[in-house]
């Protein structure tokens, strides 16, 4: 199984921006972490990470027939960007929304995502930990 990891905006900068919300671990650290516990549930993950909106959707784009599963945490694109949703439904692939903080709880603007409807789930709030409970539930979903 092959899973892609895409990380939006400002990702790169976990462990030095607002360290109260998203903790002092870093961008390398989330990495590391990823490719950790995909290696314990025997799953290959490519990771990508940009900054730019343009460059997250061609990589959604090249994922098509080559990837098994997306899990994306589109940074603040999740609240605007109708067209990384489009893309998502473009390729069809199923794909997770994760966020590091409960953006449920947070400002309002942020509650709301313009991307999980093209998403079979959104996982929000539990740290790191969301990525691997996104890569549990894509592995669960392939074997149904």
């Amino acid at each position: 199984m092959r899973i892609l990891v895409i990380n939006g905006p400002n990702l790169n900068m976990l462990g030095i921006r607002e360290k109260n919300v998203y903790g002092s671990r870093t961008y390398e650290d989330l990495c590391t972490y990823i490719k950790n516990e995909a290696e314990k549930l025997n799953v290959e993950v490519e990771l990508f990470q940009s900054n730019h909106e343009g460059a997250i959707i061609d990589e959604i784009h090249k994922a098509y027939q080559k990837f098994d599963g997306i899990i994306i945490n589109p940074g603040a694109y999740t609240h605007y960007s109708y067209a990384i949703y489009d893309a998502l439904k473009c390729v069809n692939i199923k794909t997770i929304e994760v966020h590091i903080s409960n953006i449920h709880e947070r400002e309002e603007f942020r509650r709301i995502s313009v991307i999980k409807d093209a998403c079979v789930n959104q996982i929000s709030g539990h740290g790191f930990a969301g990525y691997k409970l996104a890569l549990e539930e894509l592995v669960l979903e392939s074997r149904e």
